[in-house]
């Protein structure tokens, strides 16, 4: 897994999602060359790695036009961007898009993201 260079990061929201604990971060120092807005990391139990992350990065203003923020989907398998928005610097559009993300992708349609803090 292509996981994020994740040097420093404050967590900002947690979820507990059905067998899954979900932990947005914010103000993130990475060891890589993506300027994150948030990540998402989605751990299953108490296995002590994410199985996925979710990120909004920030467009480096030449590759701009469709929108400021891209959202990425990382997995043990790849990663995928999703789409570009202005939207995902807000981190309730970022949590409910990819909230919505991770139940559509480990299928939790009948569970609810019960937010912890």
């Amino acid at each position: 897994m292509n996981k994020p260079g994740i040097v420093t990061a404050f967590p900002k929201r947690r979820y507990k999602f059905g067998e899954f604990t979900v932990v947005i971060l914010e103000e993130i120092k990475s060891n890589d060359s993506i300027d994150y807005q948030f990540i998402m990391a989605v751990v299953r139990g108490t296995d002590p790695d994410p199985g996925i992350y979710i990120t909004a990065e920030r467009i480096s203003q030449a590759g701009a036009g469709t929108g400021d923020y891209t959202m990425r989907i990382i997995m043990r398998d790849g990663s995928e961007v999703l789409g570009t928005s202005n939207e995902w610097k807000d981190i309730e559009v970022f949590a409910n898009e990819a909230l919505n993300i991770v139940s559509r992708v480990l299928q939790l349609k009948d569970e609810v993201p019960y937010r912890m803090m």
